[in-house]
C-alpha cells in the first residue's frame, strides 16, 4: 500500500485545499500520472502518482483544506495476479495528458476534458483544445465564478466561498500582523526625472517600466541597509542577514493576491528586471506560476500607483522584514533651487518589522531610496 500525501509544494506552504480528483477509487494509475490538483495561497498545482496500482481509497473530499502531511489517497500496489476482466478494463481507460491552467479553464467552461482530443505533444491537451472544443458544443450552465447563490435570500444576498486562495490569503495576512509588530513610514518622492529618463527611453525604442527602476533602486538600498533585506530566527534568537536580493512584486491576479519573485536582482540590470517582471506578471494571471517563481523571497514591493492609490499601510509578507508601496505620482507644486516648479510627486509606504528595527533606520533607508530615484544617474555608479 502506498500512501499518496500533501507534501509541500511551495515555500512556507502549510495546508492546501482540494479542488479535484482526477482519479476515483478503483482506477488504476501509472507512475508520475496526475492524481489531485491542489490549490494553495500562491498557486495550483498537480500531485503525480509516487507508484503504478490501483487507487484503494481516497480519505479526502473535493473542497477540504488539510494540512501538509495529510494523506489523500492510498494506492494498492502493481500485482501480477489481477483478474482477466480487470485488465481488460484497464486497457480501455483514458490518460489525460494537461496542464493543471488547461483543467482550470475546462472546469470554468463546462467541459468534460476527457471528451477533448489533443493536439500537443504525446496527444496532449492545450488551452486552445479547450477553448476550441467549447466554440464547438453549447455549455449549458456556466460556472465561471463559482459563486453559490442561497436559494432562500437569492434576491437580496449572493454567497462567495471563502476558500481557495482568498482563505489562505487571509491566513497569512493574520499571521503577519498578530506576528509582527508593524509601523508604517511614509515619505514623498520626486519622480520627474525617472519619467523624462522612461520617455526618453521610449524615443529609442526601449520601453522601461517604472518598476523596474524601484525594484533596482530598492535593491541598491537594501545593500546599504541589510536590516531590512532580513529574516528573525525567533527559535534560535538570530536575525538572519540576507545576501541575496530577491524582490517580490505584489500582483493582483483574478483568483488574489499572489508575489511572484524576480531572484539575484543585484546580478541583473534594468533592463532584465523589466523583462523578468513582466514574464513573471503575465504567468501570474495566467495561474502559471511555478513553485520556483514563487520562492526564497526576502523583500516584497507593491506598485500600486497604477490602481490609483494615495497612501496605505502595507502589511510584511511574512516572515520577511519589511515592504514598501509605491502609489500615485501627482503633479504638484514643488520648490526646486529656491523657485517653484511642476513636479511629479509619489507617495511611498514603508512598513517595517519594529522587533528589528527602528524609526530612524526606515527613515535613512527611505532618503537613500529617494536619492535613488531622484536621481537616477547614482543608479549608473553604483552599477559600475
Amino acid at each position: 500500500m502506498v500512501e499518496v500525501k500533501l507534501h509541500d509544494i511551495g515555500e512556507g506552504m502549510t495546508e492546501g485545499e482540494i479542488l479535484h480528483y482526477f482519479v476515483k477509487e478503483g482506477d488504476r494509475v501509472k507512475d508520475d500520472q496526475p492524481l489531485v490538483e491542489v490549490q494553495t495561497d500562491k498557486m495550483t498545482a498537480e500531485l503525480p502518482s509516487p507508484a503504478t496500482g490501483i487507487v484503494k481509497e481516497i480519505k479526502v473530499s473535493p473542497g477540504q483544506n488539510v494540512s501538509v502531511g495529510t494523506t489523500l489517497l492510498i494506492i494498492d500496489g502493481d500485482k501480477e495476479d489481477q483478474p482477466t476482466e480487470q485488465k481488460q478494463l484497464q486497457t480501455k481507460e483514458k490518460l489525460v495528458l494537461a496542464a493543471p491552467y488547461t483543467r482550470k479553464i475546462a472546469r470554468e467552461l463546462g467541459v468534460k476534458i476527457e471528451d477533448v482530443i489533443g493536439t500537443g505533444a504525446a496527444g496532449r491537451i492545450t488551452d486552445e483544445d479547450i477553448y476550441r472544443f467549447a466554440k464547438a458544443k453549447p455549455i449549458a450552465e456556466s460556472n465561471k465564478q463559482e459563486k453559490i447563490v442561497d436559494k432562500q435570500s437569492e434576491q437580496n444576498e449572493e454567497i462567495i466561498p471563502f476558500k481557495g486562495r482568498r482563505k489562505q490569503i487571509a491566513a497569512k495576512m493574520t499571521k503577519s500582523m498578530f506576528t509582527i509588530p508593524h509601523v508604517t513610514h511614509f515619505e514623498e518622492v520626486d519622480v520627474t526625472n525617472v519619467l523624462e529618463l522612461i520617455t526618453q527611453l521610449k524615443q529609442s525604442a526601449e520601453r522601461i517600466s517604472a518598476s523596474a527602476f524601484f525594484i533596482k533602486a530598492t535593491q541598491l538600498t537594501l545593500k546599504e541597509y541589510p536590516i531590512f533585506n532580513a529574516i528573525l530566527d525567533e527559535e534560535n534568537e538570530i536575525i538572519r542577514l540576507k545576501k541575496e536580493f530577491h524582490i517580490g512584486i505584489a500582483t493582483d491576479s483574478d483568483e488574489g493576491l499572489i508575489v511572484p519573485v524576480i531572484h539575484h536582482v543585484e546580478k541583473k540590470s534594468i533592463k532584465e528586471v523589466n523583462q523578468e517582471m513582466k514574464d513573471l506578471i503575465k504567468k501570474a494571471k495566467e495561474n502559471k506560476l511555478s513553485g520556483k517563481d514563487l520562492s526564497n523571497g526576502t523583500f516584497t514591493i507593491s506598485n500600486v500607483g497604477p490602481l490609483g492609490s494615495v497612501a496605505a499601510t502595507p502589511i510584511i509578507n511574512y516572515p520577511e522584514s519589511a515592504l514598501l508601496a509605491f502609489h500615485k505620482a501627482k503633479k504638484r507644486p514643488a520648490v526646486v533651487n529656491d523657485e517653484m516648479a511642476i513636479r511629479s510627486i509619489m507617495n511611498v509606504s514603508m512598513s517595517f518589522d519594529h522587533r528589528i528595527a527602528d524609526g530612524a533606520q526606515a527613515i535613512a533607508f527611505t532618503n537613500r531610496l529617494t536619492e535613488f530615484i531622484e536621481n537616477p544617474s547614482r543608479m549608473l555608479l553604483e552599477l559600475i
